[in-house]
């Protein structure tokens, strides 16, 4: 993965341990705009370190001490090693994240016209702060379904296009005198971006440049969207606009994740939830290999698409992912029992830091600080996972390592959010819910520590160098 300028090599030279770390992390920010792009920087980053390609759809033929991933749809990714003594029923030391943020997705019929503007139709993806999404260079990435000229085949290619493309404008003042009294809009009518102005020549399918094989579908892609986005995205991937059958797009803010603030302790970016903590688990899990292994465990990290609506999908936590990766590793009901009971998971999802401004917003004591280490979050109406023991030994692992911890629970009088641990720890695995604390949670930009970066990574070595000792020092069941 390519580092961009502001976080050039040149530029790390005299940087902290923690400071290369979240520079790194700004790389895949910028690289990672959809849950697809981030699937494939992962995939990436992940055979960089040795790890072989598997798919769901063969046998596989494992091997202790092997380096696997696969991917579902994509969108989705399980990577993990083997210890020198696997068997089934091992037990696995997974952190879970997951790929997905609030965004604006373009409507499959998406050409829409008004006032001598060219309009996308969109639909809001999770509960984002919209407001934040206006008068920002938005532009558009995702994956695309495009022929193969002459033959019967297709193929999904990513798409990201860097250029500002894409606008919602704000009503000016003036002809809104009370906005800053009162600031409301209707997602369905105000809320439409353009992307040109209508012109006759500007949106014209130019004549196609090969036959289509196969059955012709109707209404085509030229009549579902503007063939002037047909055609961007086209040049964009070196191909004929008639060769897009189909596609998932994505708007995105073009201003790139950057360090900030006056030493550059903190990341300014999109998708830090939840983003950050994904890289933080490929990161850890690509140092865990050069390491000396003090574990029998399999070690393993998920990234779950679908997380921002519920996850209730084929590559969502609530689906078939992790329970299927855990048959395969062992296939009969008494070694699955055996194995889930002897594993653990870190679900790693972004926390609320104390704003300054809202100081009332937190519980007293539970108010944790941007680069002040990691946070477990417990609720005990089970929004999270956490529960005594996983969370003593998750402040085993960071101790260990010589971090700090925090801790975050809601206000009785706040609804709680919630991440993919519940869902999966009805599998039976302990589970435990961390994040890192950031500002700004499901704005267009937000706002987290440079040096919590680090943090994150070093806990999730933590568990893949081995727990069962902590554990072990603690009779449970």
């Amino acid at each position: 993965m390519t580092l961009p300028i502001t976080c050039s090599l040149s530029s790390l030279v005299n940087m902290t341990s923690s400071k290369v770390t979240a520079a790194k992390a700004v790389a895949f920010l910028n690289a990672s705009p959809t849950p697809f792009h981030a699937v494939r920087n992962a995939s990436a980053r992940l055979e960089e370190a040795g790890f072989v390609k598997i798919r769901e759809t063969n046998d596989w033929k494992l091997v202790a001490g092997g380096r696997y991933y696969y991917t579902r749809d994509q969108r989705s990714l399980i990577a993990f090693t083997l210890p020198q003594g696997w068997k089934a029923g091992t037990g696995v030391s997974i952190v879970a994240t997951h790929t997905d943020s609030p965004n604006l997705r373009v409507r499959p019929v998406s050409n829409k016209a008004a006032g001598g503007y060219l309009q996308v139709a969109v639909e809001t993806y999770g509960g984002g702060l919209w407001h934040t999404w206006l008068d920002r260079d938005l532009s558009i990435a995702g994956r695309v379904v495009v022929s193969t000229p002459g033959t019967a085949a297709f193929q999904s290619k990513l798409v990201k296009l860097d250029r500002p493309l894409i606008r919602i404008p704000n009503l000016a003042i003036h002809l809104d005198r009370g906005v800053n009294e009162q600031f409301k809009f209707n997602k369905e009518t105000e809320f439409v971006p353009f992307l040109g102005v209508l012109t006759e020549e500007l949106n014209k399918m130019p004549e196609p440049k090969y036959t289509t094989n196969g059955p012709q579908i109707r209404p085509a892609p030229s009549e579902r969207h503007h063939p002037a986005l047909l055609a961007v995205l086209a040049e964009e991937m070196s191909v004929a606009p008639e060769e897009i059958n189909d596609f998932e797009l994505c708007l995105f803010d073009t201003n790139p994740s950057t360090l900030g603030g006056l030493q550059n302790e903190f990341v300014f970016s999109p998708r830090l939830d939840n983003l950050m903590s994904t890289f933080c688990a490929i990161e850890a899990m690509c140092e865990s290999v050069t390491l000396e292994s003090k574990t029998d465990n399999v070690n393993c990290i998920a990234m779950f698409d679908h997380e921002e609506i519920g996850s209730n999908s084929a590559v969502g936590a609530a689906g078939s992912f992790l329970p299927s990766f855990l048959d395969r590793l062992s296939p009969t009901p008494e070694l699955h029992a055996q194995s889930v009971r002897k594993s653990m998971l870190i679900s790693a999802d972004m926390t609320h830091a104390f704003h300054p401004s809202h100081p009332g917003k937190h519980a007293e004591g539970h108010k944790p600080m941007i680069n002040g280490g990691m946070v477990i979050k417990t609720n005990e109406n089970q929004k999270y996972a956490t529960e005594a023991v996983g969370a003593w030994v998750v402040r085993r692992l960071v101790a260990r390592r010589g971090g700090r911890i925090q801790d975050f629970e809601s206000r009785n009088d706040t609804m709680c959010g919630s991440t993919v641990g519940p869902i999966l720890s009805k599998i039976g695995l302990r589970t435990v819910d961390v994040g890192a604390p950031m500002l700004s949670m499901h704005s267009i930009r937000e706002t987290c520590g440079a040096h919590d970066v680090k943090d994150a990574v070093n806990l999730f070595l933590g568990l893949f160098e081995g727990w069962r000792k902590e554990l072990g020092e603690l009779m449970v069941d």
